[in-house]
């Protein structure tokens, strides 16, 4: 390699290109925009999502500690404003029984998701795709973004139907994740999606359980009933 006549800095041999490393923080995208982009062009925004340098933590940090939260807070106020309306009765629940049940199922929902990637990243090789534990997290965190926004609704106990309709767009998400991302081969992707969504039917039936046991045990006290005859 030869050097700068000035002597300060080597000069690259004819041909030869350099690249400048990007600044920290360069190219990443805001909480707000990956949220916009994968709800209203996700066929365009999957791909960016693949290249992305990420972790574990980072998914976590950056997104899904943080969307995670919306329907478990929703919910929440929802039961503390409206109780829990069962048809002639209304029971409202103490707040502790409100806080312990929203505890217990935040951090289920945090390992709920891990529990969906790891299935996505078992089952990659049989449908064509690549075993990759981020890019299986990747997949199940933004794929969750529908329902996770749409869980604000919830807030208001009769619109949590809106969330089931935001859950089934989230299918779809996942559909043209799948072949992007994990690189399985897309006319296996319905198949594939179908083998997640019975795996998650299972795992979610076993968190529901969990997290009523558990705040049951947090908070035993029966909620106190009102009755809705008018």
């Amino acid at each position: 390699m030869a050097t700068d006549p000035t002597g300060s800095a080597p000069t690259p041999p004819p041909g030869s290109t350099t690249t400048t490393p990007p600044p920290p923080g360069a190219g990443s995208v805001s909480l707000v925009d990956r949220v916009r982009n994968i709800l209203t062009r996700p066929k365009t925004e999957w791909p960016v999502i693949a290249a992305e340098p990420a972790s574990v933590g980072s998914l976590y940090r950056n997104y899904i500690v943080i969307l995670a939260a919306i329907p478990v807070v929703a919910t929440a106020l929802g039961m503390l404003l409206f109780g829990i309306n069962l048809i002639i009765v209304t029971v409202r629940p103490s707040i502790s029984y409100v806080l312990s049940q929203a505890i217990v199922s935040y951090v289920m929902t945090l390992i709920g998701v891990f529990v969906i990637a790891l299935i996505i990243e078992a089952l990659a090789p049989t449908f064509g795709g690549q075993k990759d534990r981020v890019q299986a997290l990747k997949v199940a965190a933004y794929s969750y973004t529908a329902a996770w926004v749409a869980g604000i609704v919830t807030i208001v106990p009769m619109l949590g139907l809106l969330v089931l309709l935001a859950m089934i767009y989230g299918f779809y998400l996942m559909y043209l994740g799948l072949p992007v991302v994990m690189k399985s081969d897309p006319d296996k992707t319905a198949v594939y999606l179908v083998a997640i969504i019975v795996a998650a039917i299972i795992v979610y039936f076993v968190i529901g359980a969990v997290t009523a046991a558990v705040s049951h045990s947090f908070a035993p006290v029966a909620p106190t009933p009102s009755f809705n005859f008018r």
